[in-house]
C-alpha cells in the first residue's frame, strides 16, 4: 500500500460539529484507513452499534454540512473538509491514548474508551502541549500514526498478519484496538510494536508466530491474526536472519 499524506492546513473542527459528528467522520476515516475499504452505511451502525436508520439520518445531516459525499446505495466517503474534522479527532484521540498509556499507567487494551470521552473536552491548546509533552510522538499504543499539527500523517507498507504465508519474518506495526483480545494476547506474550517475529505457520487465516525460527510457538486464531498489521522483513523461506532480525 502506498503511504498516504493527508492534505496541509490546521486542524478546523467546523462549527456545526456535534459530539456525534466528530464520532461519525473518525468512524468513516477509520474504517478506509489502512486499505482505502468502501465504508457502507451497515458497516458504519455496526461499529458505531447504531441503527441502520440512524446512520442513514446522520449521513444526510454530514451531507448537508459538507463534510460527506454520498448517494443511496453507493459508499459513504469523507469530503476534503470531512477528512479534515475527521483528523482533527484522530490526532486528539491517539495522542490521549499515548498520553494515557505512557503517564498514567493505562494497560493498551483500556484507553480506547477513556480516549473517546475525553477527545471531545480537550480544546486545541491541550491538544498541541500535549503533543510536545509527549515529544511530537509518531505513533500511538497500538502503532496507528498520529497525524501531525498540519494533519499530515504517512502509514507503512503494511499486510494483515492472517496474509502473510509461512516461514517469513515479519514486524508487528499495528494492532486493532477494537479487538481487545489481540491486545491482551500480545501483552502477555510481551510482544509489543516493532517487535519481529518469525511465521512459522498459517493455515485458513490461523497464524503461529515464534521469536526465532526454532522457538516456541504463539498460536493466533484467525480472528487475532486479522487484527494485526505486519511488514515483511524477509519471505525467502530460507530461515536465515539478516543482521538486527527479531530484536524485539
Amino acid at each position: 500500500m502506498t503511504p498516504r499524506t493527508s492534505a496541509q492546513g490546521r486542524s478546523t473542527r467546523t462549527d456545526s460539529a456535534t459530539t456525534s459528528v466528530e464520532d461519525y467522520a473518525k468512524t468513516i476515516y477509520g474504517l478506509a484507513e489502512w486499505d482505502d475499504t468502501a465504508v457502507s452505511a451497515s458497516a458504519l451502525a455496526k461499529t458505531l452499534g447504531v441503527s441502520n436508520p440512524s446512520v442513514t439520518l446522520m449521513v444526510r445531516k454530514m451531507a448537508d454540512l459538507g463534510l460527506v459525499d454520498h448517494q443511496p446505495y453507493a459508499p459513504i466517503r469523507l469530503t476534503e473538509q470531512g477528512r479534515q474534522l475527521a483528523l482533527a479527532m484522530v490526532r486528539r484521540h491517539r495522542l490521549l491514548e499515548t498520553w494515557l498509556v505512557r503517564e498514567l499507567g493505562y494497560g493498551w487494551d483500556e484507553v480506547h474508551d477513556e480516549a473517546e470521552r475525553l477527545e471531545h473536552a480537550v480544546s486545541e491548546t491541550f491538544v498541541d502541549r500535549l503533543d510536545a509533552r509527549l515529544g511530537h510522538p509518531r505513533v500511538d499504543p497500538h502503532g496507528d500514526p498520529i497525524p501531525g499539527p498540519d494533519l499530515s500523517m504517512d502509514h507503512p507498507d503494511t499486510e494483515l498478519l492472517c496474509r502473510v504465508p509461512a516461514s517469513s519474518a515479519v514486524r508487528l506495526q499495528q494492532v486493532d484496538d477494537s479487538v481487545p483480545d489481540a491486545l491482551r494476547v500480545l501483552a502477555e506474550q510481551q510482544v509489543e510494536i516493532g517487535a519481529q517475529v518469525h511465521v512459522t505457520a498459517s493455515e485458513s487465516g490461523d497464524v503461529v508466530v515464534a521469536r526465532t525460527d526454532a522457538g516456541e510457538g504463539i498460536r493466533l486464531a484467525h480472528e487475532l491474526a486479522h487484527a494485526m498489521r505486519v511488514s515483511v522483513v524477509r519471505s525467502d523461506g530460507s530461515g536465515a536472519s539478516g543482521p538486527g532480525d527479531l530484536e524485539n
